[in-house]
């Protein structure tokens, strides 16, 4: 029989990881994502809870993207791959 090591993310238990570096990643990722999120709230009340997750977190997972893009590189943003819209 073999031993496992797998690694959980404190912020969302469901997912499982292989290496801590990467659970790490992913919990600071869903970090920002949740201080994006109440920023967006205040910002725009009008957002569902569930909008202000689904934004927060794609900004988070892009949040390279959108840093170059608010260093004066507004083209940066052409890179995102966006869903297409219904």
């Amino acid at each position: 029989m073999a031993v496992e090591v797998v690694y959980r993310s404190s912020r969302d238990p469901e997912r499982l990881f292989m290496d801590k570096a990467e659970a790490d990643r992913y919990d600071k990722m869903l970090e920002l994502a949740e201080s994006l999120g109440e920023v967006l709230h205040k910002a725009v009340p009008s957002l569902s809870e569930q909008q202000v997750e689904d934004i927060g977190i794609f900004m988070a997972k892009h949040r390279d993207t959108f840093a170059r893009a608010f260093k004066n590189q507004p083209d940066a943003l052409a890179e995102l791959e966006l869903p297409a819209a219904d």
